[in-house]
């Protein structure tokens, strides 16, 4: 991967606007995410669009993108968090990527289907942070999660250590982390904003879907050789699914996909549609430690 460029650390007074790209979003949330992030110094701006409604969106697809565009043309804001997920963000993506926004760069913040916007982010060389959004900041400046998070916009590179699980496989591997929401990113195969590719540490999560659909989805990274050409995978949070007739649990699934390469894999991984949803930085170069000890690492390179 080409050098990716990190967008600028905040400093106190800088601004956070608040855009809803895809799905509408309660006003109580982001009302209650606003007094959090005030509290580290910032000054927030919640997005003429932010708290609409358009069927199960925040508005029309002219009225997001302007969100958007108008958060990326602004050179005062610093850093974009997206209000929540849903679904919306593929309807805007190809005039989102006609926006100069390499000229200005600005930290973009969330994760699901904004799993699509972090894919633009990082087909403009730029890095991009994957982690809770205005639900999770409400749980307030004391959250481990949101801790670190403001950390990484402050400038920080994080070190996340978490428990070993009885799938792993062991070893140390230095890549490119991309990843994501493994359903979204993988409606973008073979488009300029495909980020499921060889030679990186790939992380995926995942919500509500069956694992059937899952593993069609890692056969389509076997069939097309990314699967085999990985650094390192790690599997993080698949919730809201039920067992089928050939496997318990998606971790059992995952196992067997990947049994025949030799790279290593985190399983259990705290990242994902879950209260403990540990961010990551898109495009940052980390090594990934699956270790005996019991205790896994990512470690975040500067």
């Amino acid at each position: 991967m080409d050098k990716v460029n990190f967008p600028p650390a905040l400093a106190k007074g800088d601004k956070i606007a608040i855009c809803s790209p895809a799905g509408a979003i309660k006003p109580e949330v982001v009302e209650a995410a606003i007094p959090v992030l005030e509290e580290q110094g910032w000054t927030i701006e919640v997005m003429p669009n932010a708290l609409g409604q358009n069927g199960s969106y925040s508005g029309t697809d002219d009225e997001r993108f302007a969100d958007l565009e108008a958060a990326f043309a602004n050179p005062e804001v610093k850093a974009i968090l997206c209000a929540r997920g849903g679904y919306g963000l593929v309807h805007i993506l190809d005039r989102l990527s006609r926006l100069p926004i390499a000229d200005n760069p600005k930290w973009v913040i969330g994760f699901s289907d904004v799993s699509a916007l972090h894919a633009l982010m990082a087909s403009k060389g730029l890095a991009s942070i994957h982690s809770s959004m205005c639900s999770g900041i409400g749980r307030g400046a004391e959250d481990e999660d949101n801790k670190a998070l403001f950390d990484i916009l402050r400038g920080q590179r994080p070190v996340h250590i978490f428990d070993s699980h009885n799938y792993d496989r062991q070893g140390i591997a230095t890549g490119t982390l991309l990843g994501g929401n493994v359903a979204v990113l993988a409606e973008l195969i073979s488009t300029p904003y495909d980020i499921l590719r060889p030679d990186t540490i790939l992380f995926i999560e995942d919500v509500a879907e069956p694992i059937y659909k899952i593993e069609r989805i890692l056969y389509q990274l076997k069939l097309n050789g990314v699967l085999a050409k990985l650094r390192g995978l790690v599997v993080g949070q698949f919730t809201e699914y039920k067992p089928d007739d050939n496997y318990a649990d998606m971790e059992s699934m995952i196992r067997d996909m990947v049994a025949q390469y030799d790279y290593p894999v985190a399983f259990n991984v705290p990242v994902g549609h879950v209260d403990h949803n540990v961010p990551l930085i898109e495009s940052a170069k980390v090594t990934l430690k699956v270790s005996p000890s019991g205790r896994n690492s990512i470690i975040f390179h500067r």
